[in-house]
């Protein structure tokens, strides 16, 4: 039986056998110590890496199914230890139940879906033949060999996992940094899938800094995956781009909804403050800008700081929490002068707009702004906290390019009884994923549609085919059949080359050759 108690977790951690300096981890509901960190440093992922690229040919050896069926084991030990899971992702990083739950879905789902399909994306594929009949060409598909996962704390479940999943079944092994504040659940999952029968060396945490443990994991790394802002996100790049290695980067967002004059207003409200508010914010595809028809704009906003005001707002694990706490004192301050400074622009606070010290040392009120100037923070940067702005519009060419005046385009929602309309305006917006009348919750648990970011949101995408393929080198296998590609004995190439041109003329628009 698995263990979540701090003390035990500390047991699934890659460290080398040496003191190392250590954290405290604070419980963002009562800002106290709940678990100390030790943290690795280059020494500690160096050591990793060696015990990694050891075991990873073996593990590709392995037939897929064979991997496919532990990972459908891990799926199920998700579920049967949901509870004290649970319990641990919202001590550790303050979040409502329900949104922790949300991760332990995904995890599941993320599972389920590569491993029905492990085979069928490594079988090796037949490829249209330049000359059919002399040629045969197929692809077969290799794991790029140990990938670094680093992973962000406000999804400290689902975001330490998930990629890793496909990441095991395509046959890499993987060596993951999580985010120091929440690694107690990263080595909670590492720990169900050892349990699943992963073999330690396949999947490995190193807890530690950035500069400590991120920066020599990208260095060591075949391939890398990176889930955290955009700032932090173009320095990953360029170092992955120093070592010559591919990367997929989900960043930041700063996400519109559109809400257009025939929406059901009470069903826009009720999905859009889930969009808005779960996990307080703290997600990168929630909803920060909400753009309303003018003929409809009074009664949404009406409603929808009803319902923001009504939010079960509570430091608890209970199931009917709505919204929890910020994290940290970092980001309780950043939210903060988010909203200070929009209010000194000239913003109206409709709701919140100030700490909760009541609900926890960090908890922040969810809240709603109108009258937003263009020129304020809040307007422009990724805020990451529970505080959403309103503003109306016309015309519909209009708010789509409201919508898309921004540095970001990871997500969109657009409301409409017309889903038809509703599908032509979020094909218009720059986002990696679209959503009609729901926030963001339908694609992204669309695990067989690929998922991530435009401009600075991002690149590469997790989720679909496109999630699994970015973890494999394609290898092209041509076998000449019969014959060779030159001119025949005794034919002056210039003939040769003479003829082939007449010969590919010819065939140009012919089936099979095209």
């Amino acid at each position: 039986m698995v263990s979540f108690d701090p003390e035990t977790l500390l047991g699934e951690a890659t460290l080398a056998d040496r003191d190392h300096e250590t954290m405290s981890v604070e419980a963002p509901f009562t800002g106290e110590e709940f678990a100390t960190l030790p943290l690795g440093d280059e020494r500690d992922v160096a050591h990793a890496f060696e015990r990694a690229r050891e075991a990873q040919s073996d593990w590709e050896a392995r037939d897929p199914a064979e991997r496919a069926e532990l990972l459908l084991e891990y799926h199920d030990l998700l579920f049967d230890h949901s509870e004290p899971l649970l319990d641990l992702v919202v001590e550790e990083s303050g979040k409502a139940r329900r949104h922790g739950f949300e991760e332990l879905i995904d995890t599941a789902m993320a599972s389920r879906h590569y491993a029905h399909r492990v085979e069928s994306y490594l079988d090796d594929e037949s490829r249209k033949s330049p000359m059919p009949g002399l040629v045969d060409v197929e692809v077969n598909y290799r794991a790029k060999g140990v990938v670094g996962v680093i992973s962000p704390w406000n999804y400290p479940l689902t975001l330490a996992v998930s990629d890793a999943v496909a990441a095991l079944l395509a046959g890499n092994t993987v060596v993951l940094k999580p985010a120091e504040q929440t690694a107690y659940t990263a080595l909670a999952a590492l720990a169900l899938l050892r349990e699943a029968g992963v073999p330690e060396d396949v999947m490995q945490v190193v807890p530690g800094t950035g500069p400590d443990v991120g920066e020599p994991l990208v260095e060591e790394s075949d391939y890398l995956c990176f889930t955290g802002s955009s700032k932090t996100g173009s320095f990953v790049a360029s170092k992955a781009g120093e070592q010559l290695i591919d990367c997929s980067l989900e960043l930041g967002g700063k996400n519109p909804a559109v809400v257009m004059s025939d929406a059901d207003i009470d069903a826009a409200v009720n999905g859009l403050v889930r969009g808005a508010f779960t996990n307080a914010g703290q997600l990168c595809i929630a909803i920060e800008r909400l753009y309303v028809h003018e003929s409809v704009r009074e009664e949404f906003t009406r409603k929808f700081v009803a319902a923001t005001e009504a939010l079960d707002v509570r430091p608890s694990d209970d199931w009917a929490v709505e919204m929890g706490s910020l994290l940290s004192q970092a980001q309780l301050d950043k939210v903060s002068s988010h909203v200070e400074d929009a209010r000194d622009a000239g913003a109206t606070v409709l709701t919140g707009g100030e700490p909760l010290p009541d609900v926890g040392p960090y908890a922040y009120a969810p809240t709603v702004l109108t009258d937003v100037s263009g020129e304020a923070d809040l307007a422009r940067q990724e805020t990451f906290g529970p505080v959403v702005s309103i503003y109306g519009f016309e015309d519909t060419d209009e708010v789509i390019e409201r919508a898309n005046d921004s540095m970001y385009g990871l997500n969109a929602s657009v409301w409409t009884a017309d889903t038809e309309r509703g599908r032509n305006i979020a094909r218009r917006i720059d986002c990696g994923t679209a959503n009609v009348n729901e926030a963001y919750a339908p694609s992204f648990i669309a695990h067989d549609a690929p998922m991530g970011g435009m401009k600075d949101s991002g690149v590469g995408r997790r989720h679909g085919e496109e999630g699994f393929y970015r973890f494999t080198e394609p290898q092209t296998l041509a076998t000449q059949e019969r014959g060779e590609i030159d001119s025949p004995p005794g034919v002056p190439y210039k003939w040769y080359a003479a003829g082939m041109k007449r010969v590919f003329k010819l065939l140009r628009d012919v089936p099979g050759f095209r």
